[in-house]
């Protein structure tokens, strides 16, 4: 069996502040770059404490356990590949096994199983879709369907809806019932925050 190359990255900061978490050097995954998601948890600050966080497009999920690491109070994870979703579930088992579900598959097809979870316990959850950038057969339709999944959340539930995207695409200012709040750009990559109207 061909070995598996990875790179490390870490938690930044809250209780597993320094635990390592392993990336697979595949396509189809990408770290956040650590200044992106540290400027995004310098936004968030206190908020994440007791709310429900969900990474959509999990990859290694640095992001889902960097929520965890900073009081969130359950995370979920979605990943359909399996090189991924190994990483995945490696780096749950070493930083926080007991706060986290993880889901294996489309995210397309998965979401509404994790959105039925997070409806039934009422808690408030952020959202954060980071849709893979390269456009290739098969993948030219996912952040239309992408924008349907963020359509589909409701504002009782929904805290705010982070999307990682790529710098040079447009995103509306308003989706479903959530509205723009404010984007920030890391060079080719923007993050783009979204939330309830009645918040805005």
């Amino acid at each position: 069996m061909k070995h598996l190359k990875t790179f490390n990255t870490h938690i930044l900061a809250g209780r597993y502040k320094g635990k390592i978490i392993s990336i697979p050097a595949i396509d189809t995954t990408r770290s956040s770059k650590s200044i992106l998601k540290e400027s995004f948890f310098n936004t968030l600050q206190f908020d994440v404490i007791d709310k429900n966080f969900v990474e959509v497009f999990a990859g290694s999920g640095s992001v889902g356990l960097e929520a965890l690491s900073r009081g969130a109070k359950h995370a979920y994870f979605i990943e359909k590949n399996q090189t991924a979703l190994m990483t995945l579930r490696n780096n749950i088992r070493q930083i926080d096994p007991l706060n986290t579900t993880v889901l294996s598959g489309d995210s397309f097809e998965k979401f509404t199983i994790i959105y039925d979870m997070i409806k039934n316990k009422n808690i408030k959850t952020y959202f954060y879709f980071d849709p893979p950038f390269s456009i290739r057969e098969g993948m030219e339709e996912i952040y239309k369907k992408t924008l349907d999944l963020i359509a589909s959340i409701e504002p009782d539930i929904c805290e705010m809806v982070i999307v990682e995207h790529m710098t040079k695409l447009d995103l509306p200012s308003t989706i479903g019932q959530l509205s723009l709040w404010k984007t920030k750009k890391f060079g080719k990559s923007t993050l783009s925050y979204y939330v309830p109207i009645s918040k805005n």
